[in-house]
């Protein structure tokens, strides 16, 4: 995979900058872009993060709506709207402003998750909640695929959360 994967945990030093994992980093340099996008994650207390192939995400996403409709205004000013572009130091480092360190509820330590076209930064105790929540999610969904290849003419998967 070409794309943000794995997870990692650093500390925001004293000055408040965060180290961006170096296969992080990789992955923003063969992307192009000149620093790192992020905006408030619409469906969790995280930040999502990345360069040009998550601004094509949006991008694509936008696109697919009415110029002028409700729905792409709204997904405007979430994901372009709140959004910030944070400087990247010859070291690999950012600082993250108040606004995102707020919304996210970092204070000392940050983990990095990775998704391929994108990762997000976490506060590690919200993440660790998250990642036993999408395990047993998963589970869940594992069994229903189990079960619905047992019984084609079973009903359609059941979608759970925000993105009914």
């Amino acid at each position: 995979m070409d794309g943000y994967v794995s997870h990692y945990t650093n500390k925001l030093d004293a000055k408040g900058r965060v180290s961006i994992p170096a296969p992080f980093r990789a992955v923003l340099v063969r992307d192009g872009f000149d620093g790192l996008y992020v905006h408030p994650s619409i469906d969790q207390e995280a930040l999502d993060c990345g360069g040009h192939a998550l601004l094509r995400e949006i991008d694509g996403l936008l696109s697919g709506l009415s110029p002028y409709s409700e729905e792409r205004d709204l997904f405007s000013t979430a994901l372009i709207g709140t959004s910030e572009i944070l400087k990247v130091d010859s070291e690999g480092r950012t600082i993250l402003t108040e606004t995102l360190k707020s919304y996210a509820g970092i204070t000392g330590e940050v983990t990095f998750v990775g998704h391929g076209h994108k990762f997000q930064i976490w506060e590690p105790g919200r993440f660790r909640a998250h990642l036993e929540e999408a395990r047993n999610r998963v589970r869940d969904l594992r069994r229903q695929l189990s079960a619905r290849h047992a019984a084609p003419d079973a009903p359609p998967l059941r979608s759970h959360g925000a993105r009914e």
